[in-house]
């Protein structure tokens, strides 16, 4: 037959502030589980950006040279009217 050992205060005080104690570290462990995931997910939508951005690039600058184009024959065709009067 199993005996249960005698247990003193002192022993059961020290259980209960280890427990205190494992139990704060855990929560503060998860915390910064739940910190790091949420550094996860900002850093993954930040590549996500940035993965668009660089499939976009191209069609963004042809976009840009054909207004600067337009500009140009614009300004040239109202110089163009200055000068023949």
């Amino acid at each position: 037959m199993a005996t249960v050992p005698d247990t003193s205060d002192d022993d059961i005080r020290r259980l209960n502030r280890d427990s205190a104690r494992l139990e704060a570290e855990t929560r503060k462990l998860m915390a910064e589980a739940a910190k790091l995931t949420a550094e996860e997910y900002k850093l993954l939508a930040e590549s996500l950006k940035l993965e668009r951005d660089r499939m976009i690039s191209p069609w963004l600058l042809l976009i840009q040279g054909l207004v600067a184009g337009g500009a140009l024959v614009g300004a040239g065709a109202a110089l163009a009217k200055l000068l023949t009067g």
